[in-house]
């Protein structure tokens, strides 16, 4: 395994699985819901534009229905965009003069929404990448049935393979992407549900130890050893992925063999919400592929969602809040220009025939 040299962010940990905090609600992080309405007033601020396409992708025999949105490359003046309730800055059906474009697709966290990361979306589209960002069915702010249930754990990494189809076989700017370069980018539950994609495979066995503290459904579940027995849907178009903050703990160090792309890791210091620090730092002594890593310090877990305005950070504290010092708009500004970097470097042109 070819292991990074750690500088900036990155720095070791000394945290034991004695020191760690008992999960005691799920077997997930608790991520609080991240409301459309309230994240309408953080879209509106922002000053960076970019073509903004809605996503609404009907169910077919290959996945459910999926909603959500599309940034791409835009060179005209940003407007107000609204997409259901949610206010973006762009320019709605903006052309795409390009073609070739790279694809990112994005993965929200544990009752997130396609608008998590909508600072990462427009930098990305800015440089010229197109991006792709969906609410899970079932496990979405406005949709949480199937949240507490193994059953999410199965289905997100088909959603977004059902997504991938989509942008380039229906979706409104299919014929400007390239298949061959494709990328990913997850937090939290969407970081497990792209290490699946990329090759790593659960074994649920490694969440009894979490389970004993935790009444949940899914640990219910676990106990009764009512486990997925079907093979997860992994996703060899994509060929990098940027994992933040990712929910481990039902992977063992078995569990990253599979993995052959290129990653980056992002691990917060303190952790939270079910993502233990010590687990994410097991994930990158295993993964057998080239990646960096990246220890983010005095940082939580939240920290890896978009800024928040003063509005939003009234109203949602939990997840908006910050230890003392940590500068959540400057992290973001380096999280996003590393992500570009990184994303730009493994996703270079393949020559066709």
């Amino acid at each position: 395994m070819n292991r990074p040299t750690r500088n900036g962010y990155c720095s070791s940990l000394s945290a034991t699985m004695a020191d760690a905090p008992k999960l005691v609600a799920t077997i997930d992080m608790h991520s609080h819901p991240l409301l459309p309405a309230a994240f309408s007033l953080l879209l509106a601020t922002t000053a960076e534009g970019a073509g903004i396409w809605p996503i609404n992708a009907s169910a077919d025999s290959q996945g459910p229905a999926l909603t959500g949105a599309i940034w791409s490359p835009c060179a005209k003046p940003p407007q107000d965009v609204r997409i259901g309730e949610a206010v973006l800055s762009g320019v709605r059906d903006c052309p795409i003069d390009t073609e070739q474009l790279p694809l990112v697709v994005i993965s929200h966290g544990r009752g997130g929404s396609f608008l998590g990361h909508y600072d990462t979306a427009e930098t990305l589209a800015d440089a010229g990448f197109v991006v792709a960002a969906i609410d899970h069915p079932g496990d979405t702010s406005t949709d949480m049935s199937r949240s507490d249930d193994l059953s999410a754990f199965v289905e997100r990494p088909t959603d977004i393979k059902h997504l991938i189809d989509f942008m380039l076989q229906r979706s409104p700017v299919a014929t400007k992407i390239d298949p061959q370069r494709i990328g990913f980018f997850g937090f939290s539950r969407g970081g497990y549900t792209g290490l699946v994609l990329i090759g790593a495979n659960p074994d649920w066995a490694a969440v009894t130890e979490f389970c004993e503290q935790s009444s949940s459904h899914a640990c219910d579940q676990i106990r009764r050893k009512e486990i997925p027995t079907q093979p997860l849907t992994h996703d060899a178009r994509i060929k990098a992925a940027v994992i933040a903050d990712p929910l481990t703990i039902m992977f063992s160090r078995n569990s990253y063999a599979g993995i052959t792309v290129p990653v980056q890791l992002w691990q917060s210091e303190r952790g939270g919400d079910g993502v233990f620090p010590q687990n994410v730092e097991i994930a990158e002594k295993s993964l057998p592929a080239p990646h960096e890593y990246h220890v983010v310090p005095n940082s939580a877990h939240f920290a890896f969602l978009g800024p928040c305005p003063p509005a939003v950070a009234k109203t949602r504290p939990e997840l908006c809040t910050d230890a003392p010092g940590f500068d959540r708009v400057a992290f973001h500004k380096e999280l996003d220009t590393a992500a570009l970097a990184f994303l730009r470097q493994h996703l270079v042109r393949i020559d066709k025939p």
